[in-house]
């Protein structure tokens, strides 16, 4: 999401925080970036409770998640905390989410001096330590005040919307029956051409998979905005099929990155000096000395593409595209998303190469290469 958003007042930071993330968190711990003397939002990163409350390892998941928003250029940080724990009201009830608070507080503080906790419940939000009942009721003030906040009032009217939970929020619906019938048929006629063919016929071919995939993304990217797509079963059962083909499926993470001419159709037929520059390609996604931030204008209609892949694909053919989202919701920043991608993906084939590989950087928590380059 590209919306500016400045922090003017919790009121409105709060409001913004579902929007961001795409659901309403639950249990969780969220550390929001704010850059610059104006609150301009940064990264926000979400954590489950249970995680951060952790007496051995809590400490240290804050510190790397404040390590995140640092590397992403901010020089303050909002914690909020959204349980209907009693919070607020102490007691050994919410011992585990008091110790939440105190690792994130105690991380943020150290770094960036004194930070206000708030605390937002399915009743009410306010500040943790506010003791002002006309600011901070006992049971928070109206949810309502948040919904009907000018960000949340921008944010739909620009057609984003809120899902009940992450899991929805990241739930891909599979497509009707019958598209998914004809994508599987479509999918099946483009493996038995190249099965037929010889090798060096199959190497022919290979383009024909990125012409798919571009006219996918075209479709895509003209659609007016707020409506669906019109992607043809049959066109996504073509690109499902071509991106078994490994040099097919660089090809198109290559087309997202600015600046690299005709290396994706170079690197769908390989040969000459198309591992130097995909190699360098990839660089400028993973490494800082030489990378660039995504274009949401071009990843955003490339999500689009491949998530209709993914509803259309049949039992076990999706990794490659599900792997393909992993990247450019980590090259976004969104760590969540990647990581249930990487492991939907992983589901489908263990040995997915490039998807282990994707794992690992999530696992050790290393960002992309956009965002280390500003820490």
């Amino acid at each position: 999401m590209s919306t500016l958003i400045r922090a003017r007042g919790p009121r409105e930071l709060l409001a913004y925080v579902p929007y961001r993330l795409g659901y309403r968190p639950h249990e969780s711990v969220v550390l929001v970036g704010l850059r610059g003397p104006r609150g301009r939002v940064g990264l926000v990163a979400r954590v489950d409770i249970a995680d951060v409350a952790d007496l051995e390892h809590g400490p240290q998941v804050a510190r790397t998640v404040l390590a995140h928003l640092a590397a992403d250029g901010a020089s303050r940080a909002a914690v909020v905390v959204y349980t209907d724990a009693p919070l607020r009201a102490g007691g050994p009830e919410a011992a585990r989410e008091r110790a939440a608070v105190e690792h994130c507080r105690e991380t943020v503080e150290a770094r960036f001096g004194p930070t206000d906790v708030w605390v937002v419940t399915t009743t009410g939000w306010g500040c943790l330590d506010c003791d002002d009942p006309a600011c901070c009721p006992a049971g928070g003030r109206p949810p309502s005040e948040l919904e009907s906040s000018e960000v949340g009032a921008h944010m739909v009217l620009s057609g984003a919307s809120v899902a009940d939970s992450r899991e929805d929020a990241f739930r891909i619906q599979p497509a009707a029956p019958d598209a998914r019938r004809s994508a599987a048929r479509a999918s099946r006629r483009a493996r038995e051409r190249s099965s037929e063919r010889s090798t060096s016929d199959a190497v022919d071919r290979r383009p024909e998979g990125l012409v798919a995939w571009r006219r996918a993304v075209a479709l895509a990217a003209g659609a007016p905005t707020g409506r669906s797509p019109d992607l043809p079963p049959a066109l996504l059962g073509r690109v499902e099929a071509a991106l078994d083909a490994v040099p097919v499926r660089d090809a198109v993470l290559l087309s997202l990155v600015p600046g690299v001419g005709d290396l994706p159709e170079r690197t769908a037929r390989g040969g000459g000096d198309v591992d130097a520059g995909t190699g360098e390609a990839i660089g400028r996604i993973v490494d800082p000395a030489v990378a660039v931030a995504p274009v949401p204008e071009e990843t955003e209609p490339a999500r689009v593409v491949l998530e209709a892949v993914v509803a259309h694909a049949a039992r076990r053919r999706a990794a490659p595209a599900l792997t393909l989202l992993a990247l450019i919701a980590w090259w976004h920043g969104d760590g969540g998303r990647a990581s249930e991608r990487v492991r939907e993906a992983l589901a489908q084939d263990g040995s997915y190469r490039l998807a282990l590989l994707l794992s690992s950087a999530l696992d050790a928590g290393v960002p992309p290469g956009w965002v280390r380059a500003q820490g």
